[in-house]
């Protein structure tokens, strides 16, 4: 008997959770902290609804705080299996789960400061900047396509979901009583087409899906359309005197808004003695730190920015660009009076930086805030998008005169057609399908749509439920291993040769130029290390290509 029990994002867009239980086993599809309303972060200190002890290993789809923000609290409760999930989601939870952790921490002294004041009782942070560095141990990073063998029953894949950087598409096969069963987990799907990441992977079968419908019923204006209002904001703002402020989340947006803004300056130069005296500042340490792991993981980016990074050019940098890191260099763009883009964190603008420089600029009417994210119902940056004209900021009311605007063309999450796109991409329906991570309104007109254009019902799943699937088995992990050499999928691995051969002739040709009297120590240090990690795969490659010919004579 095989069981889904959805305890997170199920009634919301926060909170992703979801238990597998098999006679034999229990597994974790991500362990996502709460976000929002009052109401949905006291969610975070409840029961987690399982033993954490029981459970035998995680899948973790990304690292956003809502898919990963609990694990702390998993591996504080005695959780000490594996948490398996990309390299680069890896890289990018080592930070998130420490920022998050200091988060809690300061939180909780700036609340006990005024219980304490007022007599009320003291409280404890959700977890600690320590307790997420202990969390950290747990981590098992793989690559996109590698098949892992979890245990002898046991099969998991990552495929790119192009949601953010490493978020993955899983493939879970789980086999019991002799039979195999395929669960397929969508995590975050993202746009196609979208700058930096590659396009959402299509899957071909599962027997059970698990989805998220984030924008299930409602269609993104063009990234293109969204990119020409943005910069027509930012020079209207310039020219009035004032700033722009985008509430923008750390990991992934972030990134996206440098690369576009770079884009811009190099191919417009009508604008470029505008836009030359107007300084970029990313005021968040979380952005600072997961723009240097986006450079580090380029072997995850699409095409176009591969391509980039070959001829020289760093697509997350420009001239006016500028990371902000400390405390007193954030403060002091809000007493710099120059006209200026401040890209802050964090995305719903419920803690962070955001929120000063918000209090500085929502009541001036030179200012523009431009939102490019999905905002969560209950927060701060849900009400101002919905045009509440007063706001409470750090116990202060602001009154709002700025103008705000909504561009969801910048959106990380596939949009209603995206989502049906990825669906249809099956080659017959998953025999149950779970729509999760939305409100209401998205899950059912998704369902809705899904029962319309492909033929067949979803189950929207509104609450914390358990389901029961049953025995009937249909997609098998030896199918998929008897369709490994078929002839698309040689291609594929032919095309991917070539691509790395033409890339190496380039790299080899700069890192020889490179190599030189004034290259420091440092660098060259760091250039041997990676020609010996290079000299190792090639070895292994060699090897492998070779085995089965050595088997045959």
């Amino acid at each position: 008997m095989m069981n889904i029990k959805f305890l997170g994002a199920a009634m919301s867009v926060t909170g992703s959770c979801h238990l597998i239980t098999t006679d034999r086993y229990k597994i974790l599809f991500d362990c996502g902290q709460f976000q929002g309303s009052k109401a949905l972060d006291e969610l975070n200190f409840g029961d987690l609804g399982f033993d954490p002890r029981e459970i035998d290993f995680v899948i973790l789809s990304h690292a956003h705080i809502d898919h990963s923000g609990r694990i702390p609290l998993l591996t504080n409760r005695g959780f000490k299996g594996k948490i398996y999930c990309t390299d680069a989601t890896a890289d990018l939870v080592n930070i998130m789960l420490k920022d998050s952790g200091y988060i809690h921490e300061k939180e909780a002294e700036w609340t006990n400061r005024k219980a304490e004041r007022s007599g009320k009782a003291m409280v404890t942070p959700l977890y600690t900047f320590n307790d997420a560095v202990a969390s950290l141990e747990y981590l098992q990073p793989v690559l996109y396509g590698q098949m892992i063998e979890v245990n002898q029953d046991i099969n998991l894949r990552f495929h790119d979901a192009g949601h953010i950087l490493g978020s993955a598409i899983t493939e879970l096969w789980i086999r019991e009583n002799g039979k195999e069963t395929k669960i397929v987990f969508s995590g975050d799907l993202g746009v196609k087409n979208k700058p930096i990441l590659r396009d959402p992977q299509t899957i071909e079968e599962a027997d059970y899906l698990i989805m998220e419908t984030t924008y299930g019923d409602r269609v993104h204006e063009s990234n293109v359309k969204s990119l020409e209002q943005f910069i027509d904001i930012i020079l209207k703002t310039i020219k009035r005197g004032g700033n722009v402020i985008i509430p923008s989340f750390a990991v992934g947006r972030t990134q996206e808004l440098i690369y576009q803004l770079n884009m811009f300056y190099e191919q417009h130069e009508e604008y470029k003695e505008e836009l030359d005296k107007v300084m970029v500042y990313v005021d968040s340490p979380l952005a600072t730190s997961a723009t240097e792991i986006f450079r580090r993981n380029a072997q995850v980016f699409d095409d176009e920015t591969r391509e980039y990074i070959l001829k020289g050019d760093n697509p997350l940098d420009f001239k006016n660009l500028k990371f902000t890191r400390t405390s007193e260099e954030s403060r002091q763009l809000n007493f710099n009076t120059q006209p200026k883009i401040i890209i802050s964190a964090s995305g719903m603008c419920e803690a962070g930086r955001i929120k000063h420089h918000l209090k500085h600029n929502l009541w001036n009417p030179k200012t523009s805030v431009v939102f490019v994210g999905y905002q969560a119902e209950g927060t701060l940056g849900r009400s101002i998008v919905n045009g509440d004209k007063d706001v409470t900021i750090f116990g202060e009311k602001i009154h709002i005169n700025a103008e705000i605007y909504y561009l969801e063309g910048f959106s990380g999450h596939a949009d209603r057609d995206g989502l049906l796109e990825w669906l249809s991409g099956f080659q017959r329906p998953p025999k149950k399908t779970f729509l999760v991570h939305g409100e209401e309104s998205s899950k059912t007109g998704f369902s809705f749509l899904v029962k319309q254009t492909l033929g067949y019902d979803c189950i929207v799943v509104e609450d914390v439920s358990e389901y029961n699937l049953d025995e009937d088995v249909r997609v098998s992990l030896e199918d998929v291993r008897s369709r490994v050499a078929t002839e698309e999928q040689m291609m594929q691995v032919k095309d991917k040769l070539s691509r790395i051969h033409d890339e190496l002739e380039t790299i080899l040709y700069n890192t020889h130029l490179a190599v030189n009297d004034s290259a420091s120590g440092e660098r060259i240090r760091e250039i041997s290390n990676i020609i010996l990690e290079l000299e190792k795969s090639s070895i292994q490659l060699g090897s492998t290509v070779t085995k089965e010919e050595a088997a045959n004579e």
